[in-house]
């Protein structure tokens, strides 16, 4: 974000009861009804200086699939811990028996329902 004054480079502040690098999507995120987010932006160039206050009036939430948020959670430590790992062999033979594992549940579930139309 550029100051309109100068074209300097301008900083973003939320507060007062925020630390000082809280963003202002944290804030908004963390707020409850009726508060109100006073978000600061500051020119270090020239000086110049805006504050604009946000209040909270009405927070609607959804509760998300809990199935669907416990997969994305295991995806990405699945995910971070791949990237981590370096040597190739490593990363095939993880693969084999990710593979391994999903062709044993296949079979599993085919013998299942088989036994159940039978």
């Amino acid at each position: 974000m550029e100051c309109p004054a100068c074209g300097g480079p301008v900083t973003m502040e939320v507060g007062p009861d925020y630390p000082l690098s809280a963003s202002v999507a944290d804030a908004l995120l963390a707020a409850d009804e009726d508060e109100q987010i006073v978000i600061a932006r500051n020119c270090w160039a020239c000086g110049w200086r805006e504050e604009r206050s946000v209040s909270i009036d009405l927070i609607e939430t959804t509760k998300g699939d809990a199935h669907a948020v416990e997969r994305a959670a295991l995806l990405d430590d699945i995910m971070d811990e791949a990237t981590a790992i370096d040597d190739l062999t490593t990363l095939e033979d993880t693969l084999a028996e990710v593979r391994r594992q999903r062709r044993l549940k296949t079979a599993g579930a085919d013998a299942t329902d088989d036994v159940g139309s039978g």
